[in-house]
């Protein structure tokens, strides 16, 4: 019996979500205010998934529109 792994997005094969995050923060937006955060914080997943920044997310307490941010981060990552 053969196993494959699952074949990667073509987003996730370039990129992290959350390296491409962090090259978001010049952004002049809610998803720049994320980035910026992001990277003050020495603790964020920068080789992180959705499921990992979420959590980090969780862990410090940040407000619903840093959750409505990443949500619109992973929209466009998905895209990029």
């Amino acid at each position: 019996m053969s196993y494959y792994a699952p074949i990667p997005s073509p987003a996730a094969a370039a990129q992290s979500l959350g390296r491409w995050l962090l090259s978001q923060a010049r952004r002049d937006d809610a998803i720049g205010q994320l980035a910026a955060a992001a990277a003050r914080d020495s603790q964020f997943p920068r080789d992180g998934d959705y499921k990992a920044i979420s959590g980090r997310l969780n862990a410090i307490g940040a407000d619903p529109e840093m959750h409505e941010a990443l949500d619109q981060a992973d929209l466009d990552w998905s895209a990029y």
